[in-house]
């Protein structure tokens, strides 16, 4: 694959990517930003082992996710409810805004174990087929159909347990 075949494969699926990373980080675009950008450094250096048998989109995806679990490994991205997160930096009003609008979504999210908020994210935000999580995952089919099924069902739970709050 040239330079030139890369970048324009990678610009194509490059909004679709950051919108499911930073959903998966909770909001945190920082975070989000800086696994987009690790996922495709190491995308375009192993561009070369590209051999077509996924999408492009489905490779870099599988990166990205594979990306975001290193650094929940590497205890890099914080994990804690959104309500608990302090930060240094005041946002803006139009940025606090955009993160309150979406908060109750992120903090359902949170509440899931990081399988099913993959599964659940790639499936109904970036409207992936079950057979195109399973390779992203690198899982089988029938377990990404269960964690939709469980990520569903504990989404609702969270919700209608924070409207009686």
């Amino acid at each position: 694959m040239t330079r030139e075949e890369f970048i324009s494969l990678a610009s194509a699926g490059q909004a679709s990517l950051r919108r499911f990373l930073l959903a998966l980080c909770n909001g945190d675009a920082a975070t989000a930003d800086d696994i987009a950008q690790e996922a495709l450094v190491n995308a375009f250096v192993a561009s070369s082992s590209f051999r077509g048998a996924a999408r492009f989109e489905t490779w870099l995806f599988r990166i990205a996710y594979n990306c975001f679990i290193d650094r929940l490994r590497r205890r890099q991205i914080r994990t804690e409810p959104l309500d608990e997160k302090t930060s240094s930096a005041v946002p803006s009003a139009d940025e606090a805004d955009r993160r309150f609008r979406h908060e109750d979504l992120y903090r359902a999210l949170d509440k899931l174990p990081e399988k099913e908020r993959a599964a659940l994210l790639l499936h109904y935000m970036e409207d992936r087929p079950v057979k195109e999580i399973a390779d992203i995952m690198e899982i089988p089919a029938g377990s990404v159909r269960a964690y939709l099924t469980r990520g569903r069902r504990h989404i609702k739970d969270y919700l209608e347990k924070w409207k009686t709050r």
